[in-house]
């Protein structure tokens, strides 16, 4: 069984960081890196393995879903900020 309250929790304050974090340099994210990013988040959180008490998958289910969510916020800030 899934415990929803780590991934939820995880993705909002993955979330609220994405659209909080400024952008101080000329780097721009491309789609690739994001999969790359998105890769290296998955390797993490396989190998850190679930929370005490939390045998519903393999992994890390809360890093895996604040990474999800650093990404989509970093996406839809840039999104808005196109706009404007």
């Amino acid at each position: 069984m899934l415990y929803l309250g780590p991934v939820i929790f995880g993705f909002l304050i993955g979330f609220v960081v994405g659209i909080r974090v400024r952008n101080t340099s000329s780097i721009n994210l491309t789609i690739g890196s994001y999969v790359i990013i998105f890769l290296v988040a998955l390797i993490i959180a396989w190998q850190s393995g679930p929370y005490p008490f939390f045998n519903d998958v393999p992994i890390s289910t809360s890093f895996l879903s604040a990474a999800i969510g650093l990404i989509v916020g970093n996406v839809i800030k840039k999104i808005i900020s196109k706009t404007q």
